[in-house]
């Protein structure tokens, strides 16, 4: 990669600004202005590489002025060459001035960096991609990965319908940049665990678990940690979650086909817990 030194501006601060662009290079030599229309690099950029001696013009007018020859022309063909392709000005001057100086050796080690910048590029391009179509589309699986990992029950159509609804909020975006990482088998543990925490919501509301009970309460905390699968939960969303599985025919259809009246008693745990650490379950709004 360029080093430090390796600067371009584009502004031109040499009174000599002539862009002849003559074939031939005269006995008089070229100004700094037509060398930099001929070779294409700013007038700045060959000023500083005359300070650090990289490319030195070998005439000067007598008023001062920077003159290059033909062999300074090519020696600044050479230059721009070795630092498009990616070359830093130390180790342009180690090829150009050191006779022993493994020229081949130095392409390939560039060749090399150059590779490695490529395959970086190209993961981060895939990963633009994922991530671009995660925030379109939510789930980046496909219609039988869905069924597969999530059930029969599951409607591909939902994720579609979350977009619509909820694509404008912080929250879908924490879930797309979730699920833009997640691979089917990620998505297989997060429907397992899911379906793990329903079956223990199922057992608790059989063996007569009461809302506000300490049992409860470890089960909301716990619902906190499960759905943090798909963004962090505060406990006022809890209660507008809690709300949306008891009203939402979707939701309500899904608990209660687990146990009936699974949604209201979960909705009532939510809300004891909630009042326990001071949120009032009917004012609490999505934040």
């Amino acid at each position: 990669m360029p080093d430090a030194t390796d600067i371009d501006a584009d502004a031109d601060t040499d009174t000599d600004t002539d862009t002849d662009t003559d074939t031939d290079v005269g006995a008089g030599g070229l100004t700094v202005g037509q060398v930099s229309a001929r070779v294409g690099v700013t007038v700045r950029a060959l000023h500083h590489w005359d300070e650090i001696g990289l490319a030195r013009p070998s005439l000067r007018t007598t008023g001062g002025y920077r003159l290059y020859t033909a062999a300074d022309l090519e020696r600044l063909h050479r230059i721009v060459v070795y630092r498009e392709v990616g070359l830093g000005l130390d180790k342009i001057r180690a090829v150009l001035d050191d006779s022993a100086a493994d020229v081949a050796g130095a392409l390939r080690a560039q060749r090399t960096q150059v590779a490695e910048r490529i395959s970086r590029l190209q993961q981060l391009n895939t990963g633009l991609d994922r991530m671009i179509d995660a925030h379109e589309r939510g789930l980046l699986l496909t219609v039988e990965q869905q069924s597969a990992i999530f059930g029969p029950r599951w409607n591909p159509e939902w994720p579609s319908e979350a977009r619509q609804r909820y694509g404008d909020t912080t929250q879908w975006r924490q879930y797309a940049e979730r699920s833009a990482s997640r691979t089917p088998e990620e998505w297989q543990e997060v429907a397992d665990t899911v379906a793990g925490f329903d079956r223990a919501l199922a057992d608790a509301m059989d063996v007569g678990v009461t809302p506000g009970s300490p049992e409860a309460n470890r089960l909301v905390e716990r619902h906190r940690e499960v759905f943090a699968s798909y963004f962090p939960l505060t406990r006022q969303m809890q209660v507008c979650l809690g709300r949306m599985y008891e009203a939402d025919p979707a939701f309500a259809a899904h608990y209660d086909g687990i146990r009936p009246g699974l949604s209201t008693w979960l909705r009532r745990i939510i809300d004891a817990c909630a009042r326990a650490h001071g949120v009032d379950p009917d004012t609490a709004t999505w934040q």
